[in-house]
């Protein structure tokens, strides 16, 4: 046995790493691998700081300037300190909170009601996953147009089919509507209600897919103890569901948080910021200084006085992730876990309720009416239980859930029927609003009234130019980091890491101003390099992190194993790990090509001429003040859907894969 035991040494020690005395003064002092991941890490390393941290820092220094005709002037803290008694700005703050606060609540009810329900089915999940997928897929510039068109006061079919319904006036009755028909956007008390629920519609397929992830992980045994117990399934849910999600909530809450609150395109798409500013977010005031009034000290002030906020929720999020990749153990449990959690909760809610008390009874009310109608389910599927109907309850359960489904399914899916019936409707049925959920005849009309009126094809090929550009180099330089963070031995690594994990999460919002100055001053605005330049900075971080993930989840005996047989760490990079990372290369090829086929702020902000225009841009610019081309503006959107809705249906299982490993490691 002792033979058995020692036979192996030699190959071993083959594979084992030098020890301390092979290695020179530079790989003792930078580390083993430091000359390889410099090569690595020098791609990455650039662009994150030319493109991120160097507008970062320009960004403070004009925050400290002012402009005088065409010279800038240093004012120090002057633009911070007019920032005070500025009114739009402190309106903008407030929006931002409320708009953020409310939409967050809201998807983390729907996510997880709508995580609950799919995770319960045993056929058809993976089909309705996709389907709950669209909204989030779909460019903001389509999500914008459906429901504006769908909102409208007079033709909108919201309006109609709760008029028809009866429910309509029921609203008018309680007093959740001033009056009816409703103007959704044009009405200052309804305008940001409706401005949430939008972005409600647009984010509950994130957290219904990260909630889905979470209750998988969960054990069947801990249900399965509870079930022994005799824990109903309110107790299970809470005392089981709950702490198994709770770091998938917190993370998921985190990081939408933060694209929430520095959302910029929805909004202006929406509403502009109107009516008057009640839908201004801080990030519209600072594009509204900077840009339209050419005031870039003052933009660039408004963004970077919210910075502290996005940094403690970047500083959670990095917490978290550390504590989870490192299994350690949270520093608080028990007790004062959960009064902390109650002291955030009510500091919250009553900030709500000082910001604009009109929507939070509003929220409240619609938040109870949901809680009551799945409350009341679920006692009457427990007592039809205890009475010993279990075959009752089964088929209650059945049938709530599929109700459930459905209304979900509708309200998922609605503004995208409504987009693909329009867009092959005639003009003369589009502007009579005759039947309007079903075309009468069908026709292709619109489709070739776009491509005549319109650069259309123009815009197709600049975003499919700049997509791909943009996608290939943050996919070269993504691989090479990730591969030299998830295997190199350097000095520096965990900093690098964090680095790119905070730059992912940096908003655009603190970045648009400094990259438009760069781009002035070099002569590339109006330009398709300015967007291939500048769109790395949202998809070089992202593919970064999640590929280091995927790369440590790759056994390492493999790599190993060409190194024995005489192969460079180049030569395994190659041959070895990049063939098994397939699925993650794909992952974060459809995610990047996804983000840059979706930007709207820095194409709006880079590019003013036609022949320049992204898609996102160039369907805005096709409505002129009141007059909307709705039939052509659907015949786009559905054009400018379709590729990406058709890659994400065939790149499903790459994309679960991809995943997967990387928020596992990463």
């Amino acid at each position: 046995m002792r033979s058995l035991r020692t036979a192996p040494a030699p190959v071993v020690k083959a594979t084992s790493p030098p020890g301390p005395g092979s290695l020179t003064a530079a790989q003792r002092r930078l580390g083993r691998d430091w000359r390889l991941a410099a090569l690595f890490l020098t791609p990455t390393a650039v662009l994150v700081g030319v493109l991120v941290l160097v507008p970062i820092v320009q960004s403070f220094v004009t925050s400290t300037t002012e402009r005088h005709g065409a010279d800038s002037v240093f004012v120090g803290l002057d633009n911070y300190r007019a920032l005070a008694g500025d009114r739009q700005f402190r309106t903008g703050v407030v929006n931002s909170f409320v708009f953020t606060a409310y939409a967050e609540v809201f998807k983390v009810v729907l996510g997880l009601a709508a995580a609950l329900l799919l995770h319960r089915l045993r056929r058809g999940r993976a089909l309705l996953t996709g389907l709950l997928l669209v909204p989030w897929v779909v460019p903001t510039v389509v999500t914008a147009f459906s429901w504006r068109s769908l909102l409208d006061p007079i033709f909108g079919s919201v309006n109609t089919l709760l008029t028809s319904s009866g429910i309509g006036p029921l609203l008018a009755s309680l007093h959740l509507v001033d009056s009816w028909p409703a103007g959704w956007l044009s009405d200052p008390s309804l305008a940001m209600p409706s401005v949430i629920l939008v972005n409600v519609w647009k984010g509950v397929p994130f957290f219904t897919v990260c909630f889905l992830a979470g209750l998988k992980a969960i054990p069947a045994e801990h249900y399965e103890a509870a079930t022994i117990d005799g824990a109903t399934p309110w107790q299970r849910f809470r005392h089981v569901t709950l702490p198994g999600l709770r770091h998938v909530i917190t993370v998921t809450v985190t990081l939408s948080s933060i694209w929430t609150f520095n959302n910029f395109d929805l909004i202006w798409l929406l509403t502009q910021g109107g009516p008057g500013d009640v839908t201004a977010p801080y990030v519209l005031v600072a594009y509204s200084k900077a840009i339209l009034q050419l005031q870039y000290g003052a933009g660039a002030a408004a963004t970077l006085v919210m910075l502290p906020i996005i940094a403690g929720l970047v500083f959670v999020l990095v917490r978290l992730l550390r504590q989870d990749y490192g299994n350690r153990p949270p520093r608080w449990t028990g007790p004062t876990r959960t009064a902390f959690g109650w002291a955030v909760t009510a500091v919250v809610t009553g900030l709500l309720f000082w910001a604009s008390p009109e929507i939070f009874w509003r929220a409240a009310v619609v938040l109870g009416i949901i809680l009551l109608i799945v409350a009341g389910i679920g006692r009457m599927i427990a007592a039809l239980a205890d009475r010993g109907g279990r075959r009752a309850s089964t088929v209650v359960s059945r049938i709530a859930s599929g109700i459930a489904l459905a209304g979900l399914l509708a309200f998922v899916l609605g503004p995208m029927y409504w987009i693909a019936v329009t867009a092959f409707k005639s003009e003369t049925q589009v502007v009579m609003r005759d039947n309007d959920l079903w075309p009468t005849p069908w026709t292709l009309e619109q489709f070739g009234t776009l491509f005549t009126n319109q650069q259309f094809g123009r815009w197709y090929l600049n975003t499919l130019m700049v997509s791909a550009a943009s996608t290939t180099v943050a996919l070269l330089c993504a691989a090479l980091a990730g591969y030299a963070l998830a295997r190199l031995r350097f000095r520096g690594a965990q900093g690098f890491t964090v680095t790119v994990l905070l730059t992912y999460v940096m908003p655009g919002a603190l970045l648009f101003i400094p990259l438009y100055q760069l781009l002035i001053e070099t002569r590339l605005t109006d330009s398709l390099w300015s967007l291939v330049l500048t769109y790395p900075t949202f998809t070089l971080p992202f593919a970064t992190w999640l590929l280091t993930g995927y790369f440590a989840s790759i056994p390492v005996d493999l790599e190993e194993a060409a190194l024995v047989d005489g192969g460079t760490r180049i030569q395994a990079f190659r041959r070895v790990v990049l063939p098994l990372a397939k699925p993650g290369l794909l992952a974060v090829a459809l995610f990047t090509l996804t983000n840059a086929w979706n930007e709207f702020l820095f194409a709006f902000v880079f590019i003013t001429k036609d022949e320049y225009k992204t898609l996102p841009v160039g369907m805005q610019s096709m409505i002129a003040g009141d007059v909307v081309p709705q039939g052509q503006l659907a015949a786009a959107s559905l054009l400018v859907s379709i590729p990406v809705v058709v890659m994400y249906a065939f790149g499903q299982r790459f994309l679960t894969e991809g995943l997967t490993a990387g928020a596992v490691k990463g």
